[in-house]
This record gives structure tokens, C-alpha cells and sequence, in this order.
């Protein structure tokens, strides 16, 4: 708030002294003053609560529908994932967490069998190749 206190001058072609007038914003402070209640002020505590993050492996089912989906089971963890985010969004983080633990293991599997299967996919023709020469 602005302590300083601004004059308005009335116009100098006139006779009278100057007309010194004070900001609202003062005439209130000055009215108000130091409290007159003795009690100390009170606090208030608003405790707010920490959502707890429940990952929904969206990103990681994507991935593997795209890339790794080995008997669609990159496509079956991306459904899990968004009936996460979808239960999340609602406010049920148990049954946003049930969805997102299915997610978590139907990405670890098609992981796995992603790299498996690129795996042999690399080294039986290398084989084959071997056994012709």
C-alpha cells in the first residue's frame, strides 16, 4: 500500500490556499490502526493431500504395439493402460493401479518376447546361411 501522501492542488488562478486532500487508501489505514483485539492471531493449517502418482505405462504400451507385438499383447497392455488413465482420471487409484500393474506385465512380456523373437530373427538366417556354404 502507498504510504506517501499526494496533494491536488486547485487551479493557481484562484485566491484560495491549496486544497490538500488525502488518498482513501490513507484516510483508511489511519482509521483502522493497531488492532484493538489483545488475543495472539490464530493460524490455520490446511493440510492438502499428495496424490499419489500411479503410473499408467501409456508410453511403454505405445511402444510396444508399434514395434514389439508379439502376439498383440502390446495392443492388450496399451487397452490396460488407458482403462488406467481412464480410472485415474476418475479418482479410483485402486483400480487405476490394478490396470496399471496388468499393463506393467503385459509390457514386460511383450518386451521380452519382442527381443527374443528380433534375436532369432538375426541369427537363424546367419545359420541358415552358415549351412548352405
Amino acid at each position: 500500500m502507498n504510504h506517501t501522501v499526494q496533494t491536488f492542488f486547485t487551479p493557481a488562478s484562484t485566491d484560495r490556499p491549496p486544497n490538500y486532500e488525502i488518498l482513501k487508501e490513507e484516510h483508511e489505514v489511519a482509521a483502522l490502526g493497531v488492532p484493538h483485539n489483545p488475543a495472539p492471531p490464530t493460524s490455520t493449517v490446511i493440510h492438502i493431500r499428495s496424490e499419489t502418482s500411479v503410473p499408467d505405462h501409456v508410453v511403454w504400451s505405445l511402444f510396444n504395439t508399434l514395434f514389439m507385438n508379439s502376439c498383440c499383447l502390446g495392443f492388450i497392455a496399451f487397452a490396460y493402460s488407458v482403462k488406467s488413465r481412464d480410472r485415474k482420471m476418475v479418482g479410483d487409484l485402486t483400480g487405476a493401479q490394478a490396470y496399471a500393474s496388468t499393463a506393467k506385465c503385459l509390457n514386460i512380456w511383450a518386451l521380452i518376447l519382442g527381443i527374443i523373437m528380433t534375436i532369432l530373427m538375426i541369427i537363424i538366417p546367419i545359420l541358415i546361411l552358415q549351412a548352405y556354404r
